[in-house]
């Protein structure tokens, strides 16, 4: 799927599960996806509810091509996970590892993301619904 298709504003509801704690935590905010380049950019914002307090948060990200296919990039250019909607893909992240998956609906109106994250160090499930406005 070509992610130039997501350009637009878009609602986030995310539900974060701490599993070694017990806590769970929501986002909620916007998506902002623009064109950038021959890819887009995409930049998260909204407010995190997490044990009884609440956090502004954003992060900013890139889909470009590299070697052929679409590619998930860090706001600094490194790479992150190749971009292929209903497929999983894996992010080994120092000690941790990223097991995730994307979904898009066929009409482009919904994207959901799925991440369970496995490691020393964490033991997290991130699920994210993106709606287009």
């Amino acid at each position: 799927m070509d992610p130039r298709g997501l350009v637009g504003k878009w609602t986030l509801a995310r539900r974060l599960v701490d599993r070694t704690a017990g806590a769970y935590g929501s986002v909620a905010g916007t998506l902002q996806v623009t064109p950038d380049g021959d890819g887009v950019r995409l930049a998260e914002r909204g407010v995190l509810a997490w044990q009884g307090a609440r956090y502004p948060v954003s992060r900013v990200s890139r889909l470009r091509r590299r070697d052929g296919e679409w590619w998930m990039h860090f706001e600094d250019g490194r790479p992150f996970h190749p971009w292929r909607p209903g497929s999983p893909v894996v992010h080994p992240c120092a000690a941790d590892t990223y097991a995730g998956l994307v979904v898009v609906d066929r009409d482009g109106t919904r994207l959901r993301t799925l991440w369970d994250v496995t490691g020393p160090t964490k033991n997290q499930r991130l699920i994210t619904r993106f709606t287009r406005c």
